[in-house]
């Protein structure tokens, strides 16, 4: 703007009671000063949505698109009717405007809408979407910068591999996408991955051992998904790796496997039931049980921050210990009520630690302490005493008894409820 101009604005504002002062015009042409790169980091500290209202000449544009954008999430969903177009028209313009933006969620869209087919889509859900308005979903291929992809209920189909190409991805989520088709293998397109969480994707496969691409980088892995194979020792030596969640997979292995030196930062730590020792293993004899507790007891002493999310243990159908309510003796509505404590959970008062076993509504036996009881003198013996009250408090049908009582006993204690 030339200065005879710029005068004519400001004696024109002053005429009209307001409008540009020399103060203003003063900061203009300080703004107009900088350069893109200055620019860029201004944008830096605004919200994707307000980067894109303030390109109002072409230096801002070229600043935008030198700008890191923030981790801030912009997600595509249908949270309104309408509004997932709307963001995904969004999304198209930002991918050229601000090509570094860091973060995308992807989820739902409005009906009669998808996400264009990839590659091997499954034929009866493309039959049945053939007439929607299709969106292309390969332009986040474009947000080369991406640190944070999640993908939630989205509806895609088939292959896609540019949604496993970005260098800098540090996590990625994919959850209730069903038709998505992938293999494990795939993730080597991520070299800095570091949180990996997939939960019902039935269509994801592949053995984890695929994930020792990533060794160095992993710290985060949760894979609920039942086509997953491999054994979790594969995992053991991940210098990183903080949580390791495989509850719903096929993945085998012997927690018995577990040394001094494996999982070295591991704080939490989830298997599946065909994993020896896993949750929900099922013992063969109640006296085997005592060794695998013993086990999980040694590897927590070595790893003090470690939780073994969802852990039990049970007897199986099978086994020659295994019995039930007599049936000539009582009703089936009893039998429902009353089932022998074939159970087996951790329990922990403060920090010490032991076991028992329960019914599977919660009816205990007495805990088995594994650890001596704290010293008065100690810090946490209050928290202790505390914790250690509610458990007694929940043991009456099973007092005395350390392991699930003998068929005798156990018929005599449900003669004695049923009032014979």
């Amino acid at each position: 703007m030339h200065h005879s101009k710029k005068k004519q604005k400001l004696e024109d504002g002053q005429q009209n009671g307001g409008g540009m002062t020399t103060d203003d015009d003063d900061n203009s042409s300080s703004f107009d000063r900088l350069g893109t790169d200055a620019l860029a980091n201004i944008f830096g500290f605004l919200l994707p949505e307000d980067i894109m209202l303030a390109r109002l000449n072409k230096k801002m544009r070229e600043a935008a698109k030198k700008t890191i954008v923030p981790l801030t999430d912009f997600v595509v969903d249908s949270a309104r009717t309408g509004d997932s177009v709307r963001k995904y028209n969004a999304l198209v313009a930002m991918s050229t405007a601000l090509p570094n933006l860091q973060q995308i969620s992807v989820r739902g869209l409005d009906g009669g809408h998808k996400y264009s087919d990839g590659d091997y889509p499954e034929r009866m859900q493309a039959g049945r979407t053939a007439n929607f308005i299709t969106l292309d979903i390969n332009i986040i291929s474009r947000f080369r910068k991406l640190r944070i992809l999640e993908l939630y209920s989205a509806p895609l189909n088939g292959r896609y591999p540019v949604l496993f190409d970005f260098p800098l991805l540090h996590k990625l989520s994919i959850k209730y996408v069903h038709c998505l088709k992938w293999n494990l293998e795939i993730l080597a397109g991520l070299p800095l991955l570091k949180e990996l969480f997939c939960t019902s994707n039935e269509s994801l496969t592949g053995n984890i051992d695929s994930l020792r691409v990533l060794k160095d980088t992993l710290e985060k892995v949760t894979l609920d998904c039942p086509h997953i194979e491999g054994n979790f020792m594969d995992l053991a030596d991940f210098p990183r790796l903080k949580e390791l969640n495989l509850r719903e997979t096929y993945v085998t292995g012997d927690i018995r496997d577990i040394g001094e030196r494996d999982f070295p930062t591991l704080e939490l730590l989830t298997l599946p039931s065909s994993v020896y020792g896993g949750p929900g293993h099922e013992f063969q004899r109640i006296s085997d049980a005592p060794g695998i507790i013993r086990t999980l007891y040694s590897i927590k002493r070595q790893r003090p921050n470690l939780v073994f999310k969802y852990w039990y243990g049970k007897l199986s159908k099978d086994s020659p210990d295994w019995y039930g309510l007599d049936d000539e003796l009582f009703n089936e509505e009893f039998r429902e009520f009353l089932a022998p404590p074939f159970h087996i959970h951790l329990v922990e008062a403060g920090s010490r630690v032991g076991y028992r076993w329960q019914t599977n509504d919660d009816m205990p036996c007495e805990v088995n302490w594994l650890d001596p009881e704290p010293g008065r003198e100690s810090s946490e013996y209050e928290k202790y005493i505390r914790e250690l009250r509610v458990i007694e408090e929940r043991v009456y049908l099973y007092q005395g008894f350390h392991e699930p009582p003998s068929e005798e006993e156990f018929n005599r204690l449900a003669s004695e409820i049923n009032g014979d």
